[in-house]
């Protein structure tokens, strides 16, 4: 039977693998990410920053959701006066959150998908690679010491 650390390397070697051979589809990508309906919650953020409490900012928001789907159109279509019928508290500005780059501007806290993170953690994980890579080495078989016990080390 394979040792726990056995099935990590394999893992790992099947991950690595695979991630060399993936190919991004950029358009589809974009495609599914202007979706508007994806960005519902920055709506009813936006009326909680604006004072309303968070329940009554959900429950509009569902509101311009369903109106949106009613009149068969996307979320990012409803006019102001059509959101303003809804909620008094949406002002023109509101009209500009359906726009994605924006939305993941506004997520710039500590680990989230903002720009500036996203780059900040890949410049980590490439130092810390880096680091690593003078003392890694590929672990044999040979190299794993039973622990007392019988089970494999780091099992």
């Amino acid at each position: 039977s394979a040792s726990t650390a056995d099935t990590v390397r394999a893992c790992v070697e099947i991950t690595t693998a695979l991630l060399g051979r993936v190919t991004v589809n950029r358009e589809a990508c974009a495609a599914a990410a202007s979706d508007p309906a994806l960005l519902a919650t920055d709506l009813a953020e936006y009326l909680v920053q604006r004072g309303v409490p968070f329940r009554q900012a959900h429950h509009a928001v569902g509101l311009a959701v369903a109106a949106a789907e009613k009149a068969g159109k996307r979320l990012d279509q409803l006019t102001l006066p059509e959101l303003q019928a809804i909620h008094c508290r949406f002002e023109a500005d509101a009209l500009a959150l359906f726009d994605p780059a924006r939305a993941l501007a506004r997520r710039e806290l500590v680990g989230g998908p903002g720009p500036r993170q996203v780059r900040q953690q890949l410049a980590r994980w490439r130092r810390a690679l880096r680091a690593a890579a003078p003392t890694r080495r590929r672990s044999s078989p040979a190299s794993i010491r039973p622990a007392k016990g019988g089970a494999a080390a780091g099992a």
